[in-house]
């Protein structure tokens, strides 16, 4: 990579050609690359050095930029060059997927840095925290919980929470009970395989049908494990499980081996009562294009499995009839805005490009031909095209570096009223609970709550006005502050 702030003399330039002559790229990885080509001046870890003519070359790092900040800037930095100034342009050595892959290692970095310098408030169990909108406190609802993975509210001060090892506990009055809902089916766990979400029917009160998705083991013909994410309802008796019915089930010759990436397992339901509900591509970016296969889609159904008859592939007879829209990676997220009907995604990226997206019936999303990601080794996405393309939608929101996102919610109590109508995203690796503003199809504002508390499977508003969030070994609960007892 070439520096980028700093103005070089013909000797630095010269050293820069040769560098690159006598360092050719042996693995195609952007950080090999740049340990090659860039640390020399700008530093191994991007913190700034000299130039062979002992000009001072200023950090990468503190995000200021000569030239503009924006990524598209970067690009060209690194594309162009600026002649004029004695910086060398990249664009006939790098191609344009392997400069994008350089402005996300950059953004890699420079996070690293910053979450390094930051000191973000831990909240634990009763401390009060100042943040834009809502002074908030959090504290324990309920302990002793291993990777919760959803948790659904039912009349009566119960709820229901799964656990992605294939467990689902019942909560009574802010209690856990003692053991799990007996009688589920057998979960794949294995790899990021699991149980995953559960939600209640908007009638649930009449009807008491509660809506499962998990990774369902089976066999294919050959004799191998296999495994896809299914659908199914039961109602809640005596502790178990019963009434079972198959919502959604692809065929098992469709499904993949067991264990392994991205199964999505989301659910929600619209206000006509339609059920929504994602699979992630299992893996394979090629599914994601494919219309003839459930794989990186969001679906949608009525309520007891049938396929609507206006769904927008219903009619193709080589498309799976269920898909709403295509061309997503690993959807762990998905949101209805209740002020407007929206249905919002959220899902992972690979290094880099998690997308937030307004679904739409009937589009393409992109994955893997367009992305703002790069491909876990630091080289560009097999296949990828680069950031856009014609009949390809582009994200409402995108973050680089990840910080894969998983469960979302909007917020819709009254304890929080600045906070109505908001999106709220957990994250995994980013262990962050991010607050977005969003408006159609644009972000207005971005706040991070708080992180590092564990990776953060879900979100939920709960019916008394509390966000609760599910942490590695407990839900907390997030409730306004009565008073200000500590200080970021």
């Amino acid at each position: 990579m070439p520096p980028i702030r700093p103005l070089l003399s013909v000797s630095a330039l010269l050293a820069c050609a040769v560098a690159f002559a006598q360092n050719p790229r042996p693995t195609g990885k952007v950080n090999d690359f740049y340990a090659l080509n860039c640390a020399n001046c700008h530093g191994k870890k991007l913190e700034g050095g000299q130039t062979p003519a002992n000009n001072k070359v200023p950090s990468l790092l503190d995000d200021e930029w000569l030239h503009g900040g924006d990524d598209a800037s970067i690009a060209q930095s690194i594309r162009n060059g600026y002649p004029e100034k004695e910086m060398p342009a990249w664009g006939a050595t790098m191609s344009d997927l392997e400069i994008r892959a350089m402005v996300v290692y950059l953004r890699e970095q420079q996070s690293l840095f910053r979450r390094g310098q930051v000191k973000l408030e831990k909240p634990a169990d009763d401390i009060t925290v100042k943040s834009q909108l809502h002074d908030y406190q959090l504290h324990t609802w309920v302990g002793g919980v291993t990777e919760p993975w959803s948790l659904a509210f039912l009349p009566g001060n119960r709820a229901v929470m799964t656990e992605k090892k294939g467990r689902a506990y019942l909560i009574e009055n802010g209690q856990r009970a003692a053991e799990p809902l007996r009688d589920l089916p057998a979960v794949e766990d294995k790899g990021q395989a699991g149980l995953y979400d559960v939600v209640p029917h908007p009638k649930y009160a009449e009807n008491g049908w509660l809506y499962f998705a998990f990774a369902d083991p089976q066999q294919n013909a050959q004799g191998q494990a296999v495994a896809l994410t299914k659908l199914i309802r039961g109602r809640i008796r005596d502790g178990a499980l019963v009434e079972q019915q198959t919502i959604f089930q692809a065929p098992v010759e469709m499904y993949p081996k067991s264990g392994g990436p991205h199964f999505g397992g989301r659910i929600v339901f619209d206000r006509a009562g339609y059920l929504f509900f994602t699979i992630g591509e299992r893996g394979n970016g090629k599914n994601a294009q494919d219309l003839s296969v459930p794989m990186g889609k969001v679906h949608r159904i009525f309520d007891d499995g049938r396929v609507p008859p206006d769904n927008p592939f219903a009619k193709d007879p080589n498309a799976f009839k269920t898909i709403w829209s295509y061309g997503h990676r690993n959807p762990q997220g998905l949101a209805m805005n209740p002020a407007t009907g929206e249905l919002y995604d959220v899902e992972h990226g690979p290094r880099g490009g998690d997308e937030v997206n307004l679904v739409l019936p009937g589009r393409n999303y992109g994955w893997p031909v367009i992305t703002y990601g790069m491909d876990y080794p630091g080289t560009p996405v097999p296949g990828s095209v680069g950031t856009s393309k014609e009949g390809m939608e582009q994200p409402v929101k995108y973050w680089v570096p990840s910080i894969a996102p998983c469960g979302a919610n909007f917020y819709h109590g009254d304890l929080f009223p600045k906070w109505k109508h908001q999106l709220f995203v957990a994250s995994l690796v980013g262990e962050q609970l991010v607050r977005l503003d969003i408006r159609h199809d644009k972000v207005i504002s971005e706040e991070m709550l708080f992180r590092d508390l564990g990776r953060i499977r879900h979100v939920i508003g709960g019916p008394d006005g509390a966000l609760y969030v599910l942490l590695p070994t407990r839900i907390a609960r997030i409730t306004p502050a009565q008073s200000l007892t500590a200080n970021r």
